[in-house]
Order: C-alpha cells, then sequence, then structure tokens
C-alpha cells in the first residue's frame, strides 16, 4: 500500500473479511454524540417524568442547580454495568446510573457524585462504585470537599456480591477521606441497607422532608421480624432523624433548600486538612459592642435564656450557622465568623432542661468539635451548664461514657480554643466545656458566672446539713447560708485569682476580645505525643 490509500478526511481504518472500510472522523464525532445524548437522557423521558411527580429533581438536575454554572466536568459518562446476567446484557444506559465529576461552588472546586433513580433504581453495581470511587480518590489527592448526592434503591441484585464489594469499597474509601477532605451527604430519595453507612461516615448529611428515607430495614420487614407497622417516615424519615436519632443534621423541606444550605456550609469550611478555613472579607466592625448582652442572663440562675442570642450578638452579623438545631437542643453547635474569620461555636442552652449534659448532647458537641479540630477552625464555648443530667434513664443510657466523649474532644484538640463563661458552671460539667486545664487558650467568664463543685443549693445542704436539721428556722438560715456560699464562691473571682480564668469581662467586651484573641492564635503550634491514634470512648 504505497501512498495515500485514502483521501483526505479518513483517519481510522477497519479491516473486514473481504475489503479494507475506510472509518471517519466525522463517524466517530456521531457516533461520540449519539452515546452522550443517551447518557443525558438516563432512564428515559417517562422514568425521569415519575420522578418530577414524586417533587424529586434528576440526579443532573441536582448537580446543575448546585454547582457554579458551567463549571461542571463530567466522568465517565459512557460507562455501562459489565454483567449479562438476567438479561442486564440489553439494558446497558451510559453511565450506568451515577453521574460523577467536578465543579466550582462560589469559586472553589468541589468533587460531587449524584445517583440517577431514573436508571435502575439508582441501584449500585461494579462500574457504578468504581465511578463513586474514582471521585473519591481525585477529591482526596486534589485536596477538596466530596458531596454525595444519594437517590438510590440500593444495591443491584443482578450483579450479586461485586455489588457489596462495590458498597465495601467506598466505606473504605469514607474513612480515608475522613478528617481529610469535608465529605457531605444529601440524602434525596431512598437510602436503605448497607447504602446508609456511607453516608453515616460523612460529615453532615442533609435530608428532605417527605421525599428522602434512611433505615437498615424498611416497613415491610420491620413488620415481619417485630411486627410494628410503620411508615417511610416514622421509620427513617428526615423529620425522624433530625430530631430523635440525629443521623441527619438538616430536615429541609426541599432539594433545592438543602442543595442551597450545603452551599452555606461550604463557605465556612476549609479545602481540606492542610488550609486554614476561609476568611471573608468582614462586613461588620470588630468593635461592635451590643448593649442588649448587658441585660441578656437573668438575675435568677434559675430563669432561662436563650443562648442563640448570645451567640448572635458576638459573631458577625446574620453569620450564626446553626447545625442539628432540632437535635439535643440543650447543646447548641455551628459556624460563624469573627471579623470575616470561620468559627465552630459550641454553647449550652439554658432555655432547654437548664443546658445540663446529656448523653445525646455530649455525642452532638464531642463529633462537632473532633470536625472542627480536623480542619483547623477554632472553636468558641460558651458556658452555662450546671451539670450531668442526673437519672436512671442518664445512667442506664451510659453517660459515663458518652459524656467522656466531649472531655476526650476537647483535650486532644490543637485548634484555638476560646471560652465565655456567662452563668453557671458546676462539678464536671465546669472540667469538660473547655475549661483552662483541659487545653483551653483563653478562658473568660461574665461577672455573673457562677464556678463551684456544685450549686450553692446543693452544696449548703452538704455542708450544713446538720445546722439545717437543729435550727428552729432551717428555710431562712438555708437561704441566708446560700447566700454567703454564692459570694464567697460561686462567683467568678475565686477561679480567677487561681488563674483558671484569664479575665472577668463586662458582656459588651465579649466580641472585640474574641476578635483580638483569634488573631493573637492565628500562629498557634501544638505539639501532641506520637501515637496511631487515640481510643475515644466510642
Amino acid at each position: 500500500m504505497d501512498g495515500n490509500l485514502f483521501p483526505s478526511g479518513y483517519t481510522t481504518v477497519c479491516y473486514d473479511s473481504e475489503q479494507v472500510v475506510a472509518v471517519t472522523m466525522e463517524d466517530r464525532i456521531a457516533e461520540l454524540e449519539e452515546f452522550r445524548t443517551e447518557a443525558l437522557k438516563g432512564g428515559g423521558e417517562d422514568r425521569i417524568e415519575r420522578q418530577h411527580e414524586k417533587g424529586k429533581m434528576t440526579a443532573r438536575e441536582r448537580i446543575d442547580y448546585f454547582l457554579d454554572e458551567d463549571t461542571f466536568t463530567e466522568f465517565d459518562q459512557l460507562r455501562t454495568h459489565q454483567t449479562s446476567e438476567f438479561g442486564m446484557e440489553e439494558k446497558k444506559i451510559p453511565g450506568d446510573g451515577v453521574v460523577t465529576g467536578y465543579g466550582e461552588v462560589d469559586g472553589r472546586t468541589v468533587f460531587v457524585f449524584a445517583h440517577d433513580f431514573t436508571v435502575f433504581g439508582g441501584s449500585l453495581g461494579e462500574v457504578f462504585a468504581e465511578k463513586i470511587c474514582k471521585v473519591m480518590d481525585m477529591a482526596m489527592e486534589v485536596g477538596a470537599p466530596i458531596v454525595g448526592l444519594n437517590d438510590s434503591a440500593g444495591a443491584r441484585i443482578q450483579e450479586g456480591v461485586k455489588s457489596l464489594a462495590g458498597f465495601t469499597e467506598i466505606f473504605r474509601r469514607n474513612q480515608e477521606a475522613s478528617g481529610v477532605v469535608p465529605q457531605i451527604s444529601g440524602i434525596m430519595g431512598p437510602c436503605a441497607g448497607g447504602a446508609v453507612y456511607s453516608p453515616s461516615i460523612t460529615d453532615f448529611i442533609f435530608m428532605v422532608k417527605d421525599t428522602s428515607h434512611m433505615y437498615i430495614t424498611g416497613p415491610g420487614v420491620t413488620k415481619t421480624v417485630t411486627g410494628e407497622d410503620v411508615t417511610h417516615e416514622e421509620l427513617g424519615g428526615a423529620v425522624t432523624h433530625a430530631n430523635k436519632t440525629g443521623v441527619a443534621e438538616f430536615a429541609c423541606e426541599s432539594e433545592e433548600q438543602a442543595l442551597d444550605k450545603i452551599k452555606r456550609l461550604l463557605s465556612y469550611l476549609p479545602q481540606n486538612n492542610v488550609e486554614d478555613p476561609p476568611r471573608v472579607e468582614p462586613w461588620d466592625d470588630p468593635d461592635r459592642r451590643d448593649d442588649a448582652l448587658e441585660d441578656i442572663v437573668p438575675s435568677s440562675p434559675q430563669k432561662p435564656y436563650d443562648m442563640t442570642n448570645v451567640i448572635d450578638s458576638v459573631v458577625d452579623e446574620g453569620s450564626f450557622f446553626e447545625i442539628a438545631d432540632n437535635f439535643s437542643q440543650n447543646i447548641v453547635v455551628g459556624f460563624g465568623r469573627l471579623d470575616g474569620r470561620s468559627v465552630g461555636i459550641v454553647a449550652n442552652q439554658p432555655r432547654v432542661n437548664a443546658g445540663t449534659l446529656t448523653v445525646d448532647a455530649s455525642m452532638k458537641g464531642s463529633r462537632f468539635v473532633r470536625f472542627c479540630d480536623s480542619f483547623n477552625i477554632p472553636i468558641v464555648t460558651f458556658v452555662d451548664v450546671p451539670g450531668y443530667m442526673p437519672g436512671t434513664d442518664q445512667e442506664h443510657r451510659g453517660i459515663i461514657r458518652h459524656g467522656a466523649k466531649l472531655l476526650y474532644a476537647y483535650s486532644e484538640a490543637t485548634v484555638p480554643l476560646l471560652t465565655v463563661i456567662t452563668r453557671k458552671a458546676y462539678g464536671g460539667a465546669y472540667c469538660v466545656m473547655a475549661s483552662k486545664n483541659l487545653g483551653a487558650d483563653v478562658n473568660y467568664a461574665w461577672p455573673t458566672a457562677e464556678i463551684a463543685v456544685m450549686g450553692p443549693q446543693g452544696a449548703v445542704n452538704i455542708l450544713y446539713r446538720e445546722e439545717l436539721e437543729e435550727a428552729e428556722n432551717p428555710d431562712e438560715l438555708r437561704d441566708e447560708l446560700i447566700e454567703e456560699y454564692r459570694e464567697e464562691f460561686a462567683n467568678p473571682y475565686t477561679a480567677t485569682d487561681k488563674g483558671f480564668l484569664d479575665d472577668v469581662i463586662l458582656p459588651t467586651e465579649t466580641r472585640p476580645r474574641l476578635i483580638a484573641d483569634l488573631e493573637m492564635l492565628e500562629t498557634k503550634r501544638e505539639d501532641k505525643p506520637d501515637k496511631k491514634h487515640g481510643n475515644i470512648p466510642l
């Protein structure tokens, strides 16, 4: 074959049994466009319509809504499942039920995968899992957050154990990515069986009311095994997990709201564990002093108040983003900004069970503290805690073990820790809530603070038991002794004198002092003993 056998424009030759057939670049382009068109159709118009009828977006619609316009780059769009069992050979659809790739959110790189429920019910098979693992691996290599949008029937039965192996590969990567890049899960539809474990390892879970569910076994199996007659929503709906179990941090009204909240969450977070959290252009006066703080703490130690009002008055205006606000409401966690810097906030909530620490509050607080520490986010703690919740319920649920989680989380943290005691700080709960001896860098108290082993009434009942039993008017004597105890011990000045507090400050000084301290602590370095990892009391 001498010279140019084919005219210009022919690029590839294929050999059949009798003749040489030339394939043009135009042929290949047309073939590619056909594949891409098929991939964009997902499971077809009928299934897309059924998805919309349920009030759900498709996988691609979710990604388009979530990412900045025209920034999405897709991976593996043309991959299809490999099995030919159970008639699957005739059902190959480009993409195999999951859309993966990367794009930008507010100009910052984010990797994303979204289950396509219109293709095999979003069920996970071998190729499906490989696509997710690939995008997770790239997120870790690049050092960028990974957001998973889950809407899946679970393991693909036709692929048998390969589906289970695929889930396991994803779980392993969730563990490897934990503390390396932020991992966020949006539950946009069903998530059952083994599929729930990947989201549960991630850092935050967003669910949608009425359309998303998470459970190990569904209502049908539950009724067969236990006899319980329960709905999908009661068993594993968004409200159940956001209010009762704590599995999900957010129960959103719509998919759009869930995606908007994920975007907002990302704005507080660094891209990875070796970057500092983003600092935005400040819009609030760092020296602003809110006079409302002067009267926010009631004079009566038994009277409640809303700690979120304190937080809102101290952080940059409108910046507080509360996390898990419907679960264990006696503790508040969330993100805010101080002079544009991202900070994590942990606070007791006096208006719910007097702000006592419980099993759930300890777990909620400790998980949040450890997340902030993993991603270099300073932690500001507001303290008003009378102690741990007493009673057989809490003791039998393991308050000793679970309560120690918060202590462990604070003491292992190496990020800047700033603490403000607004009112009560009693007993072991004082120790746990980022006390100076636990490793906090800066500890303040307001003049209204009471710091002691226990509250004045309990202390007096123990210290003066005999005197009270012999007194002619024990109630009057008790009141006098309580007042004496409060003046001598239950005040911030004794702790300040011992060096356990750095200063007693006016409430209005809180914001400027914390901002100055954050700037001072910006270069904080802390060495910990070398070890593989600790053994937190899980």
